[in-house]
């Protein structure tokens, strides 16, 4: 209860961004412009801004495990997305809590790149991911660079995004939507599988630069939607037109991928006052 009112709770377990404009900070800002409590985990704090990544400290283990056990047996947490996980020991640890304390509403985004190129994810960590992570997870949402590596396939087209979300769906994830903003187009075409029928997610293109955190934004805003109680299809299409609003009121921030504008909808109500 918060102010003797209930509210719906999700929790992002990912790494920290000081550019504020992905990872934990992104995860936050979405739960809020969805008006879900937000929680979360710090699993890495990175010295970065709009053109960079400087550093990455990964959270001790035993840390990050005591995070994960504090908020669930207060709080606890509706829907849970998980972000970067720069290290193997990292996933297993995830892994374990999460098994230990039994999610049923897990949003995976495999960070594995940063927009300015810098690998924030490695092999190990990769073959944890896929073999350990994946199967408890309601949704995963690789982008086309990262689909490549867990597929391991080459993908140019939408075609080879549908073999790639296949290929990634037998890893164990219920749901696997391969992001389509890096393919070539006039629409962002995102290949959704549950495991029995191909769907495309359409929208038309954003031209825009402002793309930074556009992957945690829309993992986040698919876990607040199922924590809202809404169901995994709906969840993923209104995430879907949400990313798409948030990238066309975007405004410059720093000198290079400015991020997505994720309190959109709350500039009306301040420009009233």
């Amino acid at each position: 209860m918060i102010g003797g009112r209930t509210v719906a709770t999700a929790l992002t377990i990912a790494g920290s961004d000081s550019g504020g404009g992905a990872g934990i900070q992104a995860d936050l800002k979405t739960f809020a412009a969805h008006g879900v409590y937000g929680l979360s985990v710090v699993t890495a704090v990175t010295a970065q801004n709009t053109l960079t990544v400087m550093a990455i400290a990964e959270v001790p283990e035993e840390v990050i495990a005591l995070q994960i056990d504090a908020v669930l047996e207060d709080i606890g947490a509706d829907a849970i997305k998980v972000g970067m996980l720069s290290a193997a020991s990292i996933v297993e640890t995830v892994v374990d809590r999460l098994e230990a304390w039994g999610p049923t509403n897990l949003v995976v985004d495999p960070v594995m790149v940063s927009k300015s190129g810098h690998t924030l994810l490695n092999d190990n960590a990769v073959r944890a991911l896929a073999t350990k992570l994946f199967p408890l997870a309601l949704v995963v949402t690789p982008n086309v660079f990262e689909a490549q590596i867990l597929a391991k396939r080459s993908i140019t087209s939408l075609a080879e995004a549908e073999e790639a979300a296949r290929a990634i769906h037998a890893l164990g994830p219920a749901i696997v939507i391969v992001k389509g903003g890096h393919l070539e187009g006039t629409e962002a075409v995102d290949v959704v599988f549950d495991g029995a029928a191909i769907d495309h997610l359409s929208a038309g293109w954003v031209d825009t630069e402002n793309t930074h955190g556009t992957g945690c934004t829309f993992s986040s805003a698919i876990a607040a939607q199922l924590a809202l109680g809404i169901d995994a299809t709906t969840a993923i299409h209104r995430a879907k037109a949400y990313l798409t609003a948030a990238l066309t009121a975007s405004y410059r921030i720093g000198s290079g991928h400015s991020p997505v504008h994720h309190l959109f909808a709350f500039d009306g109500a301040r420009a009233a006052r």
